[in-house]
């Protein structure tokens, strides 16, 4: 057994408006000198540590983790799994 790092990145499917994104360029961004900023999108970040076999169960069980808690809604979100050896 070996204990990995697996990060999970939940952001919004392309067409699914970011509210949040569109302030922070708004209010911060363009308000100040970074005027070539055009888009700003945010995600959340889950960090697991998990101790499985290999990187392909460490990935598999984290996502079944997430589906099962419905940590995030398929319908709008796109999530990213990244396992690192920890």
């Amino acid at each position: 057994m070996a204990i990995f790092n697996v990060h999970v990145t939940i952001e919004n499917k392309p067409g699914i408006s970011d509210p949040e994104g569109d302030t922070i360029l708004n209010d911060l961004v363009l308000k100040g000198p970074q005027k070539s900023v055009s888009k700003i999108k945010t995600a959340k970040m889950l960090k697991f540590t998990i101790e499985e076999n290999d990187k392909k169960s460490a990935q598999s069980k984290v996502k079944a983790i997430c589906d099962e808690l419905r940590i995030y809604n398929p319908m709008v979100s796109k999530v990213t799994l990244d396992v690192f050896t920890a």
